[in-house]
């Protein structure tokens, strides 16, 4: 009888007998219980981490559903009437026709609320020029306006049933009111019906005047866009020409009423602010 030694798979040798009339005997392999070990806690460690990771997938899905529902459709964030405040509406704009535009939105959650949508809603409202919303968390909006402040009141015929009137300008030539008498503080304006080119130029004149001169000015008259014509409330007339140069202007003017040689001058022409003529 011979022997040969032969590897297995767990690095055990197998040993094969041969010999006599029965041909070779195999011996059975000896299998290592510490192999076993190893191999069954590798298996246990995987499954482990497979778990873990499903575990934390569905975590997951779960926190981002629970914000989602928490944010977009739970009443934690939603818009509340009472939390709205509207800043800049002068004396023009109705505060509550903005807050009727925004209370149509009560209850809707903040963070699926359209605020650029809003903004170009309240700038339908009357008076106001420019509009800014933005959100004030956890329940409310600021909204701040640029209201079209009157700059002057224009003489109106007698229509639709009522009496004469004034028409109330913001610069921009945009009718923001209407009243039976001109507001004490607003220059009235007299230019040819129809002639916008006359009134922009008023309209411009008046924008650039410092706050001071803009108060002493009691009327403004143009026939033309570059016959601009002012008359102060102290009964001084400025013949003040085109809309141009009106920095230049309004430093000329100022330096001729400050100067003694031109004290009881009643006109101050400065329509060419480089030959000034007082009379």
């Amino acid at each position: 009888m011979s022997t040969d030694s032969a590897p297995t798979p767990f690095g055990r040798a197998v040993t094969t007998y041969t010999g006599g009339r029965g041909g070779p005997v195999v011996r059975p392999p000896v299998v290592s219980t510490t192999s076993v070990a190893r191999f069954a806690e590798r298996a246990r460690a995987r499954r482990t981490v497979a778990r873990r990771k499903v575990l934390l997938t569905a975590c997951g899905a779960a926190v981002v559903a629970a914000l989602g529902w928490l944010l977009l459709l739970s009443p934690v964030l939603v818009l509340e009437p009472a939390e709205v405040e509207v800043r800049g509406a002068g004396t023009v704009v109705a505060v509550d026709q903005v807050l009727a535009v925004v209370d149509v939105h009560a209850g809707t959650p903040l963070p699926r609320l359209d605020t650029v949508g809003l903004r170009d809603r309240v700038l339908e409202v009357p008076g106001v020029r420019e509009a800014r919303v933005t959100r004030a968390w956890p329940h409310g909006l600021t909204v701040v306006l640029v209201a079209r402040e009157p700059v002057a009141a224009v003489p109106e015929p007698a229509k639709d049933g009522t009496g004469p009137g004034f028409a109330l300008l913001d610069m921009d030539g945009v009718q923001v009111g209407r009243v039976d008498a001109a507001p004490e503080g607003l220059p009235v304006v007299d230019v040819p019906v129809g002639d916008k080119r006359a009134l922009r130029a008023v309209l411009t004149v008046l924008q650039q005047l410092p706050a001071d001169l803009l108060a002493q000015v009691a009327a403004v008259s143009a026939h033309t866009q570059d016959r601009v014509t002012m008359m102060l409330r102290d009964g001084v007339e400025v013949d003040w020409g085109s809309a141009v140069e009106t920095p230049l202007k309004i430093a000329v003017l100022s330096t001729l009423r400050a100067s003694p040689a031109t004290q009881g001058a009643t006109v101050f022409d400065v329509s060419a602010p480089r030959l000034p003529i007082t009379r």
